[in-house]
């Protein structure tokens, strides 16, 4: 008679509190009834439920706040600056850039700059924009296919370009992008081909006398037809000095006066003595009258205006002397 198979124990849960490790009897006894390997794991489906379209609808309107936060802080930086809503607590606008918003001082201009670039990418379609950064109800819409920036990094390299130059590397660089928003980095290197392409030596010299050209800068607002000292000659820009401090300007934005080196080195000198007086602590009207002399179109000054130099001059050096001592 054939012996029957020996009886399989039951394996309870390990869960149960009356549940004890297996000893080596118990795993002999346990029989597989099926390879681990081509079993079949049921796992129930989590249903998303699909956005309704109010919710698609909120998603694309926060989604464009989002993307157009850059140009509307760029937008309110100018009207900021310009009314100089700041000046009942702050002496400077970057001052009060950095007290308020915590913003260093090259960064609130590069928001003010792409903005500037904004709006002159925006001219390149009649009708409303994509991403639709246009929030002024008098002005004209503006294409439903162009594609806009999203941040102001994305800009940076067209700033130096002009407005011309700017909107053809844009397109460039969305095509690049494959009819996309571009990246940065796509930007930048578009900018790079066109501008090995159209590269003109930088040849202004230190200690040149030039006259700066706004054109659409805002960091340069105020400063247009002033004339400024090349202090460093760099690859595509100079850094000048003017009567408030240096900057780094494009070759876009410079135009030589062509003096002799004598005439260069007495401009130096009026560039000195205006610095060592100009502060934003000055009485408006003293302010106007050394920015004034720094828009003179001539490598001198004349006998009444070296007289109002002069008389600035001493009463700044009295003044001085009379806070040295109250210290």
């Amino acid at each position: 008679m054939n012996k029957l198979p020996p009886k399989r124990k039951k394996i309870t849960s390990a869960s149960t509190s009356e549940s004890k490790p297996l000893d080596d009897q118990d795993l002999e006894n346990i029989s597989v009834e099926e390879n681990p390997a081509t079993a079949t794991i049921t796992v129930t489906a989590v249903q998303i439920p699909e956005l309704t379209e109010q919710e698609q609808s909120d998603r694309l309107h926060l989604e464009r706040q989002v993307e157009k936060a850059f140009y509307l802080a760029g937008k309110a930086l100018m009207e900021l600056r310009d009314r100089k809503l700041y000046r009942n607590t702050h002496k400077t606008f970057e001052e009060y850039c950095r007290e308020r918003f915590g913003f260093e001082r090259r960064y609130p201009y590069r928001l003010m700059e792409s903005t500037v670039v904004v709006d002159n990418l925006m001219k390149m379609c009649p009708n409303r924009t994509q991403n639709d950064l246009v929030v002024d109800t008098s002005a004209p819409d503006f294409s439903e296919g162009q594609i806009l920036p999203i941040n102001e990094y994305q800009l940076r390299p067209l700033i130096p370009l002009e407005p011309e130059v700017q909107r053809e590397a844009w397109q460039q660089s969305v095509e690049a992008a494959g009819g996309k928003v571009p990246s940065g980095r796509i930007v930048k290197d578009v900018v790079q081909r066109i501008m090995e392409r159209t590269k003109i030596p930088n040849t202004y010299q230190i200690g040149e006398v030039c006259q700066i050209i706004v054109k659409d800068n805002p960091e340069l607002r105020g400063k247009g037809g002033c004339w400024a000292i090349v202090s460093a000659v760099n690859e595509f820009s100079c850094t000048v000095r003017v009567w408030d401090g240096e900057y780094i300007i494009g070759l876009q934005h410079l135009k030589s006066f062509n003096y002799l080196l004598a005439e260069c080195q007495q401009m130096q000198q009026i560039s000195d003595r205006i610095s060592r007086v100009y502060s934003d602590s000055l009485e408006e009207t003293v302010k106007s009258l050394l920015q004034s002399l720094g828009k003179v179109n001539r490598p001198y000054l004349t006998a009444v205006e070296e007289k109002l130099l002069t008389l600035l001059e001493s009463e700044y050096a009295l003044k001085k002397r009379k806070n040295k001592s109250q210290e």
